[in-house]
């Protein structure tokens, strides 16, 4: 087994849904032991790490947190079980990400850099961002990051991507507020159900959102995903909640705020996951070069339609692209799993995007 798969196995068996400590120590153990490193753990519990030098920084981003992983994942002790079949690991966590962590760390170490190469495992990424946003807030800021999410399959099959834009998401609920009657006299008060579907009628009409990033579209969307409203079935309802799922693209927004025209109509955003977009093609196309070199396939430069750090990462100002191990399809999944063979080829391809792109992109 491979450094990479023997590093998978071991994060991935490390239980990380409710504390990443764990895995944090992991991974700062081994960057410690097996790099000459300056690594540092923050008080939210990123790991970072750094080396080499030169005019510009390429950061290998990871997370190190998963979802609750499904019974038929988990022991009768707690720990997660790791098994391997037909070249794949399945566990929780496999896909998204820690298979992905464990090629950046192997590439980080083993690379000879062009450039100041960083590591970041964050935490909290499954929960809204919060190891990335805290790192931000705590002055995180390279010139470009590589975001080890899922890229493979999405053009072709047995293929390993470079995604330039992705969507994010935007939650948001929309309250109507009336005014209780009897409903033997509805005319009495102000039904709040219907002032709701009177904004529900708004969003359907609304256009989804599109962009286009270094030549790939992006089309976002808007759904109305949840209606709340009435007490009994003889009061007019006073109250009506109503959530709205929209996925967002980089620069556009549906105008949800237009609800509000309506009387009683109150919009308040719950979560906003900020989108990604590349703004370097020069940094794209090292990537891409990275990873045709790294397989015998023909990524290609594309999009994806789950929100990352990397959208957190863009708006703060450093340029990113993601690639990783995880196919469609595979992360939260009960039978979650990732490809030995394509852990490789991402750490060929980290590995070949640390030498290339201090050469490549940054100031002349």
């Amino acid at each position: 087994m491979s450094d990479v798969a023997e590093l998978t196995r071991e994060l991935v068996s490390i239980p990380s849904h409710e504390d990443e400590r764990a895995a944090g120590d992991a991974i700062e153990s081994w960057l410690r032991r097996e790099t000459d490193a300056t690594v540092n753990r923050d008080e939210t519990g990123n790991v970072i790490a750094r080396r080499g030098d030169g005019d510009v920084s390429l950061a290998l981003v990871g997370h190190h947190d998963v979802v609750p992983p499904a019974d038929r994942q988990v022991d009768d002790d707690g720990g997660y079980i790791v098994e391997e079949r037909d070249g794949r690991l399945y566990g929780r966590g496999t896909a998204d990400m820690k298979g992905s962590v464990a090629a950046s760390m192997c590439a980080f170490r083993d690379a000879d850099p062009s450039c100041e190469l960083v590591f970041a495992s964050f935490v909290g990424e499954e929960i809204g961002g919060v190891g990335a946003r805290a790192a931000i807030d705590d002055g995180f800021a390279p010139d470009y990051a590589l975001v080890g999410e899922g890229s493979t399959n999405y053009t072709g099959d047995d293929v390993t991507d470079v995604v330039v834009a992705h969507k994010g998401r935007r939650g948001s609920t929309i309250v109507a507020h009336g005014e209780a009657a009897h409903a033997s006299v509805p005319e009495s008060g102000e039904n709040a159900v219907y002032r709701a579907c009177d904004a529900v009628d708004l969003v359907r009409e609304m256009p989804f959102p599109e962009a286009e990033v270094l030549g790939e579209r992006l089309s976002g969307s808007v759904a109305v995903t949840g209606i709340d409203g009435g007490s009994a079935w003889n009061v007019v309802p006073d109250r009506c909640e109503v959530t709205v799922d929209e996925r967002t693209v980089p620069g556009v927004r549906v105008e949800l705020e237009a609800v509000e025209d309506v009387d009683g109509v109150q919009w308040t955003v719950d979560q906003d996951l900020p989108p990604m977009e590349c703004d370097d093609e020069a940094f794209a196309d090292a990537v891409l070069a990275a990873a045709r070199d790294a397989q015998d396939g023909d990524p290609k430069l594309t999009t994806k339609p789950h929100a990352t750090d990397a959208g957190w990462l863009t708006q703060a100002g450093t340029t990113c692209v993601v690639a990783g191990a995880s196919e469609t399809g595979e992360a939260h999944t009960k039978t979650e799993s990732v490809s030995l063979d394509v852990l490789d080829r991402c750490y060929r391809l980290y590995l070949n995007a640390a030498e290339r792109v201090g050469v490549e992109c940054g100031d002349d």
